[in-house]
This record gives structure tokens, sequence and C-alpha cells, in this order.
């Protein structure tokens, strides 16, 4: 690797090399000390091309779910099979692995903008920006990003825009998944809410069991197949469509939407 080889974002790669490692060194123990991540198909991911992958999940966290990830990702690649043991897999990362995030989050502290150029494709809402509902139309350039991501590697998006459970799937994912055509990874998180704040960055709880299962890619017909049921599918695929509300105990469902409730009042105050 060139001192000075840069990636289409312009980003250093002998920089980001080093940030994902010392990043991945401060983060450990947050998946395998204070908590425990459960890893259940890590070989699919040996099993993918080295582009064009898009990697679909539900969302929990701002930054701690896509760090997980970063993590299995890399210790799978580097031949463990659901385990992220011996961290000496972050000395030769995966360096085009890119993520889908808000630019108005990536740009709000030096820590997000240091998360940003580990791997961020900063996107601008067009659905809700500081806080309010807004109603923006699609920047053509946040969609051609996507693209050049796609292009040199692995993609993660949460379709969802939010983490709040079961809210509905934005439809730019499947406008995305009919123009680039990628090969779609379901990914399936749980527990992470319960251990961290909802940034990702703050331990709420220790002992916590997480868990983190990759699905076997979704099969589309790319040119034919409708939105409506892209989305569909994907909502199955990462068990957030609204069908899986009737296996939850009421109870649950009540405490997550009060505790949205009171999040969405102290923002407002």
């Amino acid at each position: 690797m060139g001192l000075f080889k840069e990636n289409p974002f312009g980003h250093i790669l002998f920089l980001k090399l080093w940030l994902i490692r010392v990043l991945g060194l401060m983060t450990h123990q947050r998946y395998k000390g204070f908590n425990k991540l459960e890893i259940e198909g890590s070989d699919i991911l040996r099993n993918l091309p080295e582009t064009n992958v898009l990697f679909i999940s539900n969302h929990q966290t701002y930054f701690a779910d896509v760090v997980a990830m970063f993590h299995v990702f890399n210790a799978s690649l580097s031949g463990r099979n659901d385990s992220i043991k011996n961290i000496g897999y972050l000395w030769k990362p995966k360096l085009n692995i890119y993520y889908v995030a808000a630019a108005e989050t990536m740009k709000k502290s030096l820590l997000t903008k240091i998360l940003a150029y580990v791997g961020s494709v900063s996107i601008e809402r067009t659905w809700r920006a500081d806080g309010q509902d807004v109603n923006r139309t699609v920047k053509m350039s946040d969609i051609t990003n996507i693209g050049v991501a796609l292009d040199d590697g692995w993609v993660i998006t949460f379709p969802q825009g939010t983490t709040t459970p079961w809210k509905p799937l934005r439809k730019g994912t499947a406008h995305i998944i009919k123009k680039f055509k990628p090969i779609v990874v379901p990914v399936v998180i749980d527990g992470f809410r319960r251990s961290f704040d909802k940034k990702g960055l703050r331990i709420k709880k220790k002992g916590i069991l997480q868990s983190m299962v990759i699905k076997e890619p979704l099969q589309f017909d790319y040119d034919n197949e409708s939105v409506d049921s892209i989305i569909e599918k994907l909502e199955y695929a990462i068990e957030q469509h609204p069908s899986f509300l009737k296996v939850i105990p009421k109870e649950v469902i009540a405490a997550y939407e009060e505790a949205h409730k009171e999040r969405k009042w102290r923002k407002e105050r």
C-alpha cells in the first residue's frame, strides 16, 4: 500500500488503516469483555465477492452496531468462525467497508468526523433533520456516492433510518438495489439497545448478551420486481415486518413505545 494512496472518496488508506486499528483496540472489550457478542453465519462473509455487496440491518444505536460489524466482518475474513477472539485480525482489516449515515450526525463532533473518515457514506436525510420532520427531495449525489462505495467494496445500510424498532423501511433502499444490483446480505442484531446509550458511545449496562446473525444473500429479480416487493422481502429478512409484532409480548412493545415518547419529550424541552 502506498503511503498516500486514496480510496474513491479521497481518504488516505494508510491513515484509515491506523484509525481502524486504534478504534478497534479501543472498542473490542465492548463486545468481548464488558458484554458478550454471539455471532452466527460468519462463514457466509468469506464466500462473498470483494465488491458490490450491500448489507441491510435493523438499527439499535448510532455507532455501536456498525462498529460491531467492522469487528465481525474483519474477524470472519481472517478465518475466525463466529468469533472475534484474538484481536490480531485488526492488523490487516478490509479497508473498503463503508456504512451509510446521516451527514448531520457525522459532522457533530471530532469523534464523529473520525468515524466518518473510517468509512461513512454520508447522505442528507430526506425525512428528518435536526430532530424535526422534513420533506426533502433525494440528492442524486448521495445515490451516486453509494454506487461508488458499492463499486469499491461492501456497504452497510440501515434501511429504517432510525433506531426505533418496527418502523417502515425507506423505499430508497429498494431503488438502490434495483439501480446497482448488489448482492444483498441481511444482518439481524439484538442486545445493543440494552448495552449502550442511543449514540452507542457510552456503555449503559454490562453483562448483556448481544447477538448478530448474518443471513444468506437474498434473491431478487432486479429488473422486474417492484419496489414494494423488495421492501417486503427486506422487512422479513431483518425481522422488522409488521407481522413480527404479533409474536412479541404487548408489554415489550409498550415499553419501547414509552421509552420513545420519553426521548421525544426530552428533545422538545
